[in-house]
């Protein structure tokens, strides 16, 4: 049942098209959708009320990313990418494109696997979830308990950090601490013992410090309550009883998939160029190790949003999707974000947004060579989720114009694809940049 990885103290803690026909059309007009309605209003907590949109409302959305992507796939915007729309708990649109390897032409299909990048902390909290509803500890149990090596530069406040605080990003570390370190192939070990030589930037619990190595140090704190490995946690608790059955940890398990996305970089004009995957990011396992395909993420997806309540209960996933410490600097990341968005925080291994009004649970990830977006609304019961194997945001700006077409929202060309690109346009755009660390 169970993956074979390295242990997690060692080191490794870690074109074609496939729609499905339910509301997809393979045709659309290429004008822009109309405004249906703009759905009620409600608080960004408030995350109980369900409301469904209108069908029709729905099948224009969908008509239209089909059409979008048709203009993605032409322009060779990405290597290859897979997506997914999910509405009422239902796959309504699925879609593949690209090659998994542009070298061999292997197509990405809905079971190519992809690299994750942090959209694997959903599932680091999770698994801390379950384990709390078992008893095991708390949310509130504090880290130095557990891991009597963990310190940080102020006695005072190691003393003081709680599984919630790394969870929610809120240690009072500077943003991305030892990253550059760990690209540079640091042991994760090394560096969490050295968090104590770093200046906090606030106390414990009181501003937003985004963390791909302290956030790891969930998956030594599982090992010590539970004398069981992160990733056996998680093989157990979430990918085998939702039936994610190509999901897996580290580079290992990427590359033993029968079929796996390989990260690209741009190669000249409109081509993409293989590469190895960088080992770095999988050594910290909680933040940033998980592969998955998108038959898996549209599962995972359907649980996040409350139809999988016999493996994540709604009491969880009010825990694990509500506002905590404010993150204001993702209010100006983009401009969809700048237009749409008036509050953000960082829950636990989630990001909530409020998106015109809208309670919105989102994520995204990076690392080299890979792109990932995830994002709902729980009072519609819409999400979406987008993998891609290639540089570039083009994933997660034509995430807000479906959005906004479902909410009956102005419509606007988020990703550029309504308008004739540069005909010397390389493969990658200035908005299609890498960023060293996952988001």
């Amino acid at each position: 049942m169970f993956r074979k990885l390295p242990l997690l103290t060692a080191g490794v803690l870690v074109t074609c098209a496939t729609l499905i026909p339910c509301f997809a059309s393979q045709t659309v007009s290429t004008h822009a959708p109309a405004a249906l309605g703009v759905p009620a209003r409600h608080g960004a907590t408030d995350l109980d009320a369900s409301v469904s949109l209108p069908s029709e409302r729905i099948k224009v959305a969908l008509d239209a990313y089909s059409h979008w992507l048709d203009v993605v796939a032409q322009r060779n915007e990405v290597a290859g990418m897979a997506t997914a729309v999910v509405v009422d708990n239902k796959v309504a649109f699925e879609r593949t494109l690209g090659y998994a390897d542009a070298a061999t032409q292997e197509p990405v299909t809905p079971t190519t696997v992809f690299r994750l990048a942090s959209l694997s902390k959903a599932f680091a909290t999770a698994v801390t979830g379950l384990l709390i509803e078992e008893g095991r500890f708390n949310w509130d149990t504090k880290l130095t308990d557990a891991l009597p090596f963990f310190q940080l530069k102020d006695a005072q406040a190691s003393s003081e950090v709680t599984v919630r605080d790394i969870l929610g990003q809120r240690l009072g570390l500077p943003h991305n601490t030892y990253d550059q370190m760990l690209e540079d192939n640091v042991p994760y070990e090394e560096l969490v013992r050295k968090l104590d030589e770093v200046n906090l930037t606030c106390n414990v619990g009181q501003c937003y410090g985004y963390q791909n190595v302290a956030f790891s140090l969930i998956g030594d704190l599982i090992y010590a309550e539970t004398g069981d490995f992160f990733y056996h946690q998680v093989d157990r608790r979430l990918f085998f009883p939702l039936d994610m059955t190509t999901a897996s940890y580290g580079r290992e398990g990427l590359e033993n998939s029968k079929s796996w996305a390989r990260p690209h970089r741009p190669h000249g004009v409109h081509t993409w160029e293989p590469f190895d995957p960088k080992e770095a990011y999988y050594r910290v396992a909680p933040a940033a190790g998980v592969n998955a395909s998108l038959r898996d993420m549209e599962k995972w997806l359907i649980a996040q949003m409350g139809g999988r309540p016999d493996v994540l209960s709604p009491a969880l996933l009010d825990a694990l999707h509500t506002p905590g410490i404010p993150t204001p600097t993702e209010l100006r990341a983009a401009p969809w974000r700048r237009a749409r968005l008036t509050a953000a925080s960082y829950a636990l291994g989630w990001r909530v947004f409020t998106y015109a009004g809208e309670t919105m649970i989102y994520h995204a990830g990076a690392v080299e060579g890979y792109r990932t977006m995830i994002a709902f609304f729980p009072k519609y019961q819409i999400g979406m989720v987008s993998m891609w194997n290639s540089p570039g945001a083009i994933g997660t700006d034509l995430m807000p114009m479906v959005f906004d077409t479902m909410l009956g929202l102005p419509h606007v060309d988020w990703a550029g694809v309504e308008g004739d690109p540069p005909s010397d346009r390389p493969a990658t755009k200035g908005r299609h940049t890498y960023r060293h660390h996952s988001s």
